[in-house]
């Protein structure tokens, strides 16, 4: 019983150790915010993978951090999600410090990333 409780905390750290201090959004959350165009996405996976494939109208972060404020909603209200390879990756965690320091009040993490995002059968859009 000891160590089925030691599992269980250990394994509860371990989840909140990856949460970050983003809230998660869930694959179908983004697909409801970008079906309804409430939501700015920050790709954090590199230009080169953004130009591989990323969601749909997300932000090649890495290109764009110079001027990253003219490229998100004059609303610091709006959603901005970050996301980038998947569940292990904490690379979104840069684009999301940079909107929270922008002054942008909810931001949100797609911890599945981008491998979730295609494991679910999701469309990708190419860079130029």
């Amino acid at each position: 019983m000891k160590k089925a409780i030691i599992l269980a905390a250990a394994l509860l750290l371990n989840v909140a150790a990856q949460a970050g201090p983003y809230p998660d959004i869930t694959i179908d959350q983004l697909k409801s915010a970008l079906a309804a165009k409430q939501v700015t996405l920050l790709d954090v996976n590199g230009s080169k993978s953004w130009n591989q494939g990323h969601i749909p109208g997300a932000i090649d972060y890495v290109a764009n951090k110079a001027k990253l404020a003219s490229l998100l909603p004059k609303d610091k209200h709006a959603l901005i999600v970050a996301y980038c390879g998947g569940p292990y990756c904490g690379a979104y965690a840069a684009a999301a410090k940079a909107a929270k320091d922008l002054g942008y009040t909810n931001v949100k993490h797609l911890s599945a990333g981008i491998s979730g995002w295609k494991a679910t059968g999701e469309k990708t859009a190419s860079g130029s």
